[in-house]
């Protein structure tokens, strides 16, 4: 059942965050992805394009599919993405497609007494992060409207990277990281992909934070993250990067989305138990 005749482009669609979302948005929109390592299920789906960001020109890409909107889930070298968002900035500014960035709490980890909001300033210590302020900043000089900056704290999910790699070290009876003095907030790839969903929708555009609107003790959460996966006993590693606590949160305060598309950080905890 489509919502609308909306066309969507997800860059990185086979990754954990772009594959959540095109399972979302697929029945409701004509969604398209991209792929970059072959994977029977991507190769087979007609919806899907193998994109080589160091190779092939996204210019291509977007004249073929002629989106109204791209989200930008892409990972991989830093000076070919940079090189990528720049060409599809180039496109929005001769065409109706918007762009969703997907961006990440680490623009503000310079930052590291108070956590951040929307339109405080950007500022990293980390390769990450500057990666991410120099796509965003590309964003920024685009006309009001054409690009939603989505930022994100850690994303767990059932098949996301960090609640693998805790599964595996409680299989393998390994140690696991957890850092005492960091205090964050956290989103489920369900709930993300709701509110782009809600957003597409809408046709949202501007800076959002999208995390839970509380915060956490990292170790607390990974704590009850554990103890929810596995009747193993599990090793933890205390890692302490500084004396005092130590923020990495993006909260809402300006953007906000409606009530039921907000979240705690426990919901996060509740939905890994249910799956």
């Amino acid at each position: 059942m489509q919502e609308t005749g909306k066309r969507i482009l997800i860059l990185g669609a086979s990754g954990f965050l772009g594959n959540a979302l095109y399972k979302e948005l697929c029945n409701y929109y004509n969604t398209y992805g991209t792929y970059f390592s072959a994977r029977r299920s991507f190769e087979d789906n007609g919806q899907f394009f193998r994109y080589d960001m160091q190779e092939d020109d996204i210019h291509r890409l977007l004249q073929e599919v002629k989106p109204d909107f791209v989200i930008s889930a892409l990972r991989g070298d830093f000076g070919a993405q940079v090189q990528a968002h720049a060409h599809i900035t180039e496109y929005l500014s001769t065409h109706k497609t918007r762009l969703f960035f997907l961006s990440s709490a680490n623009v503000f980890d310079a930052y590291s007494k108070y956590p951040s909001f929307e339109f405080d300033k950007t500022l990293s210590e980390s390769i990450y992060g500057r990666l991410k302020i120099r796509i965003e900043n590309m964003l920024l000089r685009l006309p009001k409207g054409k690009s939603a900056i989505l930022r994100l704290p850690m994303v767990f999910g059932n098949t996301s990277p960090r609640i693998r790699e805790i599964k595996q070290a409680l299989e393998q009876e390994q140690p696991i990281e957890v850092f005492p003095n960091l205090v964050m907030n956290v989103t489920s790839d369900d709930k993300f992909a709701q509110q782009v969903h809600y957003m597409l929708n809408r046709n949202k555009s501007g800076i959002y934070h999208l995390g839970s609107t509380d915060l956490v003790h990292h170790d607390d959460f990974i704590r009850e993250v554990t103890s929810h996966l596995s009747l193993r006993h599990p090793i933890f590693k205390r890692v302490y990067t500084t004396n005092e606590e130590r923020y990495l949160a993006v909260l809402p305060r300006e953007n906000l989305l409606p009530k039921n598309l907000q979240l705690k950080y426990q919901e996060v905890i509740d939905n890994l138990i249910k799956q």
